[in-house]
């Protein structure tokens, strides 16, 4: 499982989408709003009444929590009105205005550790929900080992963490569990703490929210705090990833969600972003990391296992500063999703020469596939070597191949014989050569 986080406002705008499918008899008052800059705020004003006539809650939405101890919450506190449209966008447009340090952890109030700096780029605005602090209740669910688990709490809100194990009721279910048994699970579990009367609406919800959990496809799921006021629910607070490996069969389901770069890291790369896109809409695996993009080593492996020996043993044999890229292609991509793939990296391997001198460093490795037919994505590595020919010339490509699997003798054929005729230099080398030999084959300085 993939997992990939996504921000509040899409976690709330999947469950949103299909709220009657998972909590009938329940509302939900979908008023969120995820905007960039006070102007937004302003602007959306004239198409939502409830942004100008509702008391407002404004925080970023950047992938980080404890945003309430980090002082980077404006809500109501005392009386209605109190957060105004523009009150609200004055603060965003204040937030906006420099870099912020956030902190990840906290002894009580006091901030632990170095913060992380960054500029605020998104926040959620919400109406605010009049509610006293006992409506508040604590609910998540994540896949542990083999086991999907679902957390209950009577105590929802930033201290659920503290005495974790005293508020919170965990429930473990097997794979095999049908919906009988899981709703058995759950009400057998409620925590004991809940009011008499919140126990079977609670129960109700916590089946709902665990059936979304699994049909949506997330990964981890959490509202800390939701409201229950009798079948009335507003969720506060919400943390999600989404099992990124189903992307390519739930496009409806999601809609067009993102996966941003959490606040303090550096953004992805076009071409990242990119491989991301072509990784959710199919069932193969696509994935890629630029390490250094300047290095000289690059590598297009088949396999997440064997990406990580490939790494491991060139970052051994040739030092980690000489390697550019880390990833891998799997699980059957066809011939346009590897001449794609293939292509993203010659893109990237041929825009500049090494600054020693030295020619650059293709391997294309992988262990013996299972199913993947290496012929049929060794045709889609040719086609990119044909477009991108004279560009791997320029900067003195050297490609190394070791491949073994189905119709293997016939890919390793093709491509020696089409770098061949392309006047690239090529060593290919099939099961007999151990997986990572070409790594130091294309290390020697003899050749």
């Amino acid at each position: 499982m993939a997992q990939k986080a996504i921000r509040e406002y899409d976690a709330k705008s999947i469950l949103a989408k299909h709220w009657d499918d998972f909590f009938p008899g329940f509302t939900y008052t979908y008023e969120t709003l995820l905007v960039a800059n006070g102007k937004q705020i302003l602007n959306e004003a004239n198409v939502k009444d409830w942004v100008s006539k509702k008391p407002l809650v404004v925080k970023p939405d950047m992938l980080f929590g404890k945003r309430g101890k980090n002082n980077l919450v404006l809500f109501k506190d005392q009386k209605p009105g109190d957060i105004s449209l523009n009150k609200a966008a004055s603060w965003i447009d204040e937030k906006l205005s420099k870099p912020q340090s956030v902190y990840f952890d906290f002894d009580g109030d006091t901030p632990v550790g170095e913060p992380q700096i960054d500029k605020l780029t998104h926040f959620i605005v919400e109406p605010f929900t009049p509610h006293k602090q006992k409506e508040e209740y604590y609910i998540s669910a994540t896949c542990v080992g083999d086991d999907d688990v679902l957390y209950m709490s009577a105590e929802g809100g930033m201290e659920v963490e503290d005495g974790w194990s005293d508020k919170v009721v965990e429930v473990a279910f097997a794979i095999t569990d049908n919906q009988d048994e899981i709703e058995s699970k759950i009400r057998a579990n409620i925590p004991k703490d809940i009011p008499n009367m919140d126990k079977e609406n609670y129960a109700k919800f916590a089946i709902g929210f665990f059936e979304a959990y699994k049909k949506l496809n997330f990964a981890y799921l959490e509202i800390n705090p939701f409201v229950m006021q009798d079948n009335k629910i507003e969720l506060l607070d919400m943390v999600a990833k989404l099992d990124d490996t189903a992307g390519f069969m739930m496009v409806e389901q999601w809609g067009d969600v993102l996966f941003p770069t959490p606040f303090g890291m550096e953004a992805k790369s076009p071409e990242v972003q990119a491989i991301e896109e072509a990784d959710a809409k199919t069932g193969a695996s696509l994935k890629l990391t630029l390490l250094k993009p300047n290095a000289r080593i690059w590598t297009m492996v088949a396999g997440g296992g064997a990406s990580v020996v490939y790494a491991d043993t060139i970052a051994d044999l040739a030092g980690i500063d000489d390697l550019a890229n880390y990833g891998e292609y799997s699980g059957g991509p066809t011939t346009g999703e590897t001449k794609f793939y293939a292509e993203t990296l010659l893109d990237l391997m041929t825009r500049s020469e090494d600054r020693k001198g030295r020619d650059k460093i293709l391997i294309i490795g992988g262990a013996i596939a299972n199913f993947t037919d290496v012929a049929k994505t060794f045709t889609g590595i040719i086609q990119a070597f044909e477009n991108y020919q004279d560009k791997m010339k320029k900067v003195g490509t050297k490609i190394f191949v070791r491949r073994g699997g189905p119709n293997y003798e016939k890919g390793l054929k093709d491509i020696k014989k089409a770098a061949h005729d392309m006047g690239l230099y090529i060593r290919v080398y099939g099961p007999e050569t151990h997986l990572t030999e070409i790594v130091k084959i294309a290390l020697d300085k003899d050749l």
